[in-house]
């Protein structure tokens, strides 16, 4: 697999605040710039944003896959299989509390991942995932 670029992601928080000590305290992100209404963070690489935006009462939508409900939209990381598992049990340990719990999803099957689901305090969905077998992320 060649270089991959970083992404940059932007997302609405109500409570920059408390999604700032979210991201940088539970997921470990460095911190970088910031002003009152935005703070950037170093996520596995990318970055990503955090924007201030009063709170909505818009709620996520779901899709099934794999007999689970899987919210829309949401962002992450693709990560190698054994930072996967320790960021896993890192969260775990820091009660974050998930939507859909670290499993693998098509197991025995093209494409086969493990993934997990949770969201920031702001309602933002993130889904982070691995390969074994990373030429499977675009298989069909």
């Amino acid at each position: 697999m060649s270089t991959i670029s970083p992404f940059h992601i932007a997302i609405p928080v109500h409570n920059l605040n408390e999604c700032r000590a979210f991201y940088r305290d539970i997921l470990n992100c460095e911190e970088g710039r910031s002003s009152d209404h935005w703070v950037d963070f170093n996520l596995f690489g990318h970055q990503l944003v955090i924007h201030y935006k009063p709170k909505s009462e818009e709620q996520l939508h779901i899709n099934p896959v794999d007999g689970k409900d899987v919210p829309v939209p949401h962002y992450g990381v693709v990560l190698p299989w054994d930072e996967f598992q320790n960021f896993a049990k890192k969260l775990t340990s820091k009660n974050v509390q998930f939507i859909i719990e670290p499993y693998i999803r098509f197991e025995g099957q093209v494409g086969e991942q493990a993934t997990m689901f949770f969201k920031d305090p702001a309602g933002n969905a993130l889904e982070f995932k691995a390969f074994k077998d990373i030429s499977q992320l675009f298989a069909k």
